[in-house]
């Protein structure tokens, strides 16, 4: 097998990222706009907040605690059979959904189901693009996840205007079938062998490795604090609003205001992320901080003109902390480790995703209203933002940023000892 020296940083990469693009799209673009179907299952099935948000809280934790197995799989066959599949879940758990008589069946068809397909989609997808760059890593990863962005402002509307039209049922039939567009996705996925691949071992000796990796463990507990508060807007929003007497389609309008701040944010920081010297976890943490608190002051806007800057500001911070969070990984572990460092930390983070929108639901329903929901919400991300101050070289501006593996293979083609910094325990 051929081995290319380095990320070609372009070429079949940039086919990559468009394949990224629409499957960051068609899961989180799908994910973020569910809270337009939130109010309806409250109605339909006369079940309290808290017991309806494990729906999409499910969803959420089995794709990121399965990441690993999309991990494995990926490495063992390459990620395109692994992504062609995880479209066919995806598809066929709406599927199902769309007959659900229960909150049980909508919690192993969408939350389940789905979410196995999305585990299968987008951590080999992303560790493929990050293997595919290098200079402009952050950048292809900032393109590639503004299909979240896009998305979230047309599906929010469009399920609106769906469910008005045809019921949530009919709706969902539509979601299913919006979802099998990622199985041709999948195929565009060509796999990449890099020089450094063969250093660092097979996929046990690189998790005995991660899990020994101090500042690995450490950025995947703030990226997990930071999941927790992450999406309650989300989830959360529509209900908020309605609460505070909004028509339901203005509500869901909102949304795609986020949306476009959203595009906007990852862009932008893609571009910085690339452009800005120093380690990119400083740009994170930046982010992470800003979001926390735009997330704190939503219980304190009630005029429609205040929940609309406080919207679009949440959705640039949010939108842009989303490609450097992502682009801190290889910057820890290298792009030998990728995948299976992607797949460690989303499945970690799961915790974050299977409790946030239950607590924020459970908020609701001791208080009355949303307020402590965004409150708490904004206190897990300020608290993740505290923990990404300590990863190695933060408040060291004189250092480069060298990744990991670059090291290692410059240390094998040389014979220089290596530096322990950074590359051993901590």
């Amino acid at each position: 097998m051929a081995y290319r020296a380095e990320p070609p940083d372009g070429g079949w990469g940039w086919m990559v990222v468009v394949s990224a693009f629409f499957q960051s799209a068609l899961v989180f673009g799908v994910l973020r706009s569910f809270g337009v179907f939130f109010v309806e299952f409250v109605a339909a099935f006369e079940e309290p907040a808290a017991r309806v948000s494990w729906t999409a809280s499910i969803g959420i934790a089995v794709q990121q605690f399965g990441s690993p197995v999309g991990s494995a799989l990926s490495t063992k066959f390459c990620p395109r059979p692994a992504v062609m599949t995880g479209g066919i879940l995806t598809a066929l758990g709406m599927l199902l959904a769309s007959f659900a008589t229960s909150l049980t069946h909508l919690y192993l068809s969408i939350g389940l189901l789905s979410g196995s397909g999305w585990a299968l989609t987008f951590t080999p997808t992303l560790a493929c693009l990050s293997r595919y760059f290098s200079r402009r890593r952050s950048l292809a990863i900032g393109l590639a996840l503004t299909g979240v962005g896009l998305s979230s402002f047309a599906f929010a509307p469009l399920f609106q205007w769906l469910i008005n039209h045809y019921a949530w049922r009919g709706a969902l039939l539509l979601v299913s079938a919006l979802s099998l567009h990622l199985v041709a996705c999948g195929a565009l996925l060509r796999p990449l062998s890099l020089a450094e691949d063969p250093v660092v071992g097979g996929p046990g000796a690189q998790i005995t490795s991660l899990l020994r990796h101090g500042p690995f463990l450490r950025y995947t507990v703030a990226l997990t604090l930071i999941t927790t508060g992450y999406f309650i807007p989300y989830v959360h929003l529509v209900a908020h609003l309605r609460d505070l007497g909004w028509d339901p389609l203005p509500a869901a309008f909102l949304l795609s205001v986020a949306a476009i701040s959203d595009l906007v944010g990852r862009v932008a920081s893609g571009w910085l992320g690339d452009a800005v010297p120093g380690p990119v976890a400083r740009l994170l943490m930046l982010w992470t901080t800003l979001t926390g608190v735009i997330l704190a002051l939503y219980p304190v806007a009630e005029a429609p003109t205040g929940l609309v800057a406080l919207t679009m500001a949440y959705g640039f911070t949010s939108g842009a902390l989303t490609p450097v969070a992502f682009s801190v990984l290889p910057e820890l572990v290298g792009t030998g480790k990728i995948y299976c460092g992607l797949g460690l930390v989303q499945m970690v983070e799961s915790i974050g995703g299977l409790l946030g929108a239950p607590l924020s639901g459970y908020l609701r329903d001791v208080t009355g209203n949303y307020t402590a929901s965004f409150v708490v919400a904004g206190a897990f991300l300020l608290a993740g933002s505290g923990v990404l101050i300590t990863l190695p070289h933060f408040f060291c501006f004189s250092a480069p940023t060298s990744k990991p593996q670059d090291l290692v293979t410059e240390a094998l083609d040389t014979k220089v000892p290596l530096p322990e910094e950074g590359l051993g325990e901590d």
